[in-house]
């Protein structure tokens, strides 16, 4: 059975935390000032069953680019809406998110049942179908439970374990690539990464290329789901041991690659989609924060077949990231407003080592529109 990467989404203090402690005895808020501020900041990771990992993501809006980087590989979203306050902004922005990066199954969970009556129940599934509708989880399920005192909790798991078992195997042809989303250092061993295994396979005593810096490394050891293996591959939950390696060297936004296969980029060729939301037009040269994979760079957006692209519509343009990064054919990305934060778009990358374009280029948009797939404009 392919390993399943379950990912919550939801408002700040909606009981993402709780949830995931109730379903599988874990409370991924480890760091003292989590403990002390009683919310996530960092990504938590938790254990379903032998073949599962959740990804536990912030809620706050100060950290919704630490969730882009948590839900950067999830095959299934559960997204939590919290009886008592019902859908709140960081609802529906977490739901941007997931419908830009192209995730296809999902549960929805309304929480803290045990503060709310019949009545407003029914009024806050009426607003959750609302927030959903035409969206990859307008037929989802809707469990209504309380992380709190249990209830609803054996059935939500039932459902999960389903959707697990319904994972399909992920192809493991193709050079190795990990995005890190979590570094740290293990006394006596060196230091671990952990990402979720996008493609190909690594066995220990291997190495990687750490990019986008081209460092080479060896690898020492391997787990998945928490075990010593000899070998990882698409789509397992995976931490590398790269003995001799300091903090800081290799550390979330990074990428773990074969050597050979993957090199930086300063540009890249994409399809770009707006959500309906956007509070204004894009126009030449608007600069974003790109979100691909679990890296964050600055980026200057190039429209390439008009000036304007206005709310809900969707266009062809040249991202000009200001730091490198590393992409291939089809790789999902989210676009956030520079000032003040927030998500507008998002899309799929065509042609990752992209020629400059210019304005009075003919032929552009033919020879994108040509790259473009059935797979990498499903969502869009």
């Amino acid at each position: 059975m392919s390993h399943t990467v379950i990912g919550t989404a939801g408002h700040i203090d909606h009981g993402k935390t709780l949830l995931v402690k109730g379903l599988t005895g874990t409370d991924t808020d480890q760091a003292p000032e989590e403990k002390a501020r009683g919310i996530t900041i960092e990504l938590g990771f938790a254990f379903l069953g032998e073949d599962a990992t959740i990804i536990d993501v912030p809620g706050h809006e100060r950290f919704v680019k630490t969730m882009v980087a948590g839900v950067s590989t999830i095959d299934v979203a559960l997204l939590l809406i919290a009886a008592d306050d019902s859908v709140m902004p960081q609802s529906r922005e977490h739901l941007d998110v997931l419908q830009l990066m192209g995730v296809q199954r999902g549960i929805v969970v309304i929480n803290k049942v045990d503060l709310a009556d019949q009545e407003w129940l029914e009024l806050v599934e009426d607003d959750v179908r609302e927030l959903v509708a035409g969206t990859f989880l307008e037929e989802a399920q809707v469990f209504r439970v309380s992380a709190l005192t249990g209830e609803g909790l054996p059935e939500l798991k039932q459902a999960l374990l389903e959707m697990v078992a319904e994972t399909k195997e992920r192809k493991r042809e193709g050079p190795f690539r990990l995005p890190v989303d979590r570094s740290f250092l293990v006394k006596g061993f060196g230091l671990v990464c952990t990402g979720t295994v996008l493609s190909g396979q690594l066995g220990g005593r291997g190495t990687v290329v750490v990019q986008p810096a081209g460092t080479r490394l060896r690898v020492r050891s391997l787990q998945r789901h928490g075990q010593q293996v000899e070998e990882v591959g698409a789509g397992d939950r995976a931490a590398v041991n790269l003995p001799g390696v300091e903090q800081g060297e290799v550390d979330r936004g990074d990428l773990l690659a074969e050597p050979g296969f993957f090199e930086p980029t300063y540009m890249l060729d994409a399809r770009l989609q707006l959500l309906a939301s956007c509070p204004r037009v894009m126009v030449q040269r608007t600069r974003v924060r790109l979100h691909l994979g679990t890296r964050e760079v600055m980026a200057r957006v190039e429209l390439l077949d008009g000036d304007v692209l206005t709310p809900g519509k969707s266009g062809l343009v040249q991202l000009r990231l200001e730091s490198p990064a590393v992409a291939v054919w089809g790789d999902r990305f989210v676009i956030r407003r520079y000032s003040p934060a927030l998500t507008i778009g998002g899309g799929t990358v065509l042609e990752p080592h992209p020629v400059k374009h210019r304005r009075s280029e003919t032929g552009i948009s033919e020879r994108l529109e040509a790259l473009e797939g059935e797979d990498t404009v499903r969502a869009m």
